[in-house]
């Protein structure tokens, strides 16, 4: 039994929640998000909460009825408070700055690396050695940050390269003499 599955998703003022068969529409003060629910979970709004079931007893309906409940409650979120990443940049030279709504970084390179921001998401530099990403999807925000981290992981000698703020990088020892 799913104990994330068994909880009802709390739906604040302000948001108003749309099913359209399997598919689950949020829209709130920050913008809107959908996304199509498995066939074998089943969502229903009672009051100010949305409620999701199995429809049938299976293997895959138990492993996502969890999953469903955990993506409907990040699309409320999203569109109410939205999601933040941030990134530092570690290293001599190493820096960061915003050249229109593209992101441009000296890591290093011979070039400067240029992001565009992808739908609905924002860059923001507060400091040259620090990138803030904000948009109201979790997955995206997630994972432009970790495109943005495979470009110069930190290494593990001097810890150069760019990381997650609060991020420990595990360090060598260099070489004896």
């Amino acid at each position: 039994m799913s104990r994330i599955g068994k909880k009802a998703v709390a739906v604040p003022s302000g948001v108003t929640v749309t099913l359209d068969g399997q598919t689950v529409t949020v829209k709130g003060p920050k913008g809107q998000l959908a996304w199509t629910v498995a066939e074998e979970i089943e969502v229903k709004q009672e009051g100010a909460e949305l409620v999701l079931s199995k429809r049938v007893e299976t293997q895959r309906a138990q492993a996502m009825w969890g999953l469903s409940r955990t993506l409907v409650s990040n699309m409320v979120v999203g569109v109410t408070q939205g999601y933040e990443e941030t990134l530092e940049l570690v290293g001599v030279g190493y820096r960061a700055a915003m050249k229109g709504q593209a992101l441009s970084m000296q890591l290093g390179f011979s070039h400067d690396v240029d992001v565009p921001p992808p739908a609905g998401i924002t860059f923001a530099t507060p400091k040259q050695t620090e990138i803030k990403i904000t948009g109201i999807d979790k997955q995206v925000v997630g994972e432009i940050a970790a495109r943005i981290r495979r470009i110069r992981p930190p290494e593990p000698y001097k810890g150069k390269g760019v990381r997650y703020a609060g991020e420990t990088v595990r360090r060598k020892e260099g070489k004896k003499k």
